[in-house]
């Protein structure tokens, strides 16, 4: 009996034993399998910092390769100060050319609206002059008694026709001599005083403020002594 029970704890402690070396065992591969587990991680963590530090310098040469390229290609773009210039003598160039041939173009339709005006007014001139040819032709059909009639209406409507025109006689006779409107053809002594105009040769006219034509007059120089 005490035999057995010998050998049934014998059996019991052998088996806590194997158990126990069992349990040991199995810790230790676990922490082996952990150590390689974490070496492997930081193997690949460092394989993984070495690809982002190449990608990174290969990202800045890249930068850096473009932007050596764009600097090249804006001095190679950039124009010199000769080609601004040539570029401005150009632009003004066009300018004036542009502008010289819109005044050359005024100039012409000025011209041809000046002569315009110019051929209607004497067209106008023109028909009204006609009724004066045809009151001398009256006149000049006329007797004796009716003509000088006649030239006293010729006389009026020329008077009418240059007053339209802003056409005016310069009176001169027993006026102060201007050279301006008075022409002296004759210089005679007078009982009036030197300078006043005697006579009247041939009427003067204005058309406007300016001198048409001016009157042609004998001037007295004053009584001789």
């Amino acid at each position: 009996m005490n035999q057995k029970t010998s050998e049934k704890d014998e059996a019991e402690e052998l088996l806590k034993k194997n158990s126990a070396e069992t349990s040991c065992n199995s810790g230790k591969h676990s922490d082996a399998e952990n150590a390689a587990g974490s070496a492997g991680n930081t193997e690949t963590k460092a394989e993984d910092k070495a690809v982002n530090g190449a990608g990174k310098v290969n990202a800045a040469d890249a930068a850096n390769t473009a932007e050596t390229a764009s600097e090249t290609s804006e001095t190679a773009k950039k124009p010199t100060r000769e080609e601004e210039l040539q570029a401005q003598v150009d632009e003004y160039k066009d300018k004036y050319l542009r502008l010289a041939a819109d005044f050359d173009n005024f100039r012409k339709r000025s011209a041809k609206e000046s002569g315009e005006r110019a051929a209607r007014a004497t067209e106008n001139f023109a028909i009204e002059v006609l009724d004066v040819v045809d009151n001398i032709d009256r006149a000049l059909a006329a007797d004796e008694k009716a003509l000088r009639e006649g030239v006293v209406q010729i006389q009026k409507v020329l008077a009418k026709i240059l007053e339209n025109h802003s056409i005016s006689p310069i009176e001169s006779k027993n006026a102060q001599f201007d050279p301006n409107k008075h022409e002296a053809i004759a210089y005679v002594p007078s009982d009036e005083k030197e300078g006043i105009i005697i006579d009247e040769l041939i009427r003067g006219y204005t058309i406007g403020d300016k001198v048409l034509r001016c009157a042609k007059v004998a001037v007295s120089k004053g009584k001789e002594e």
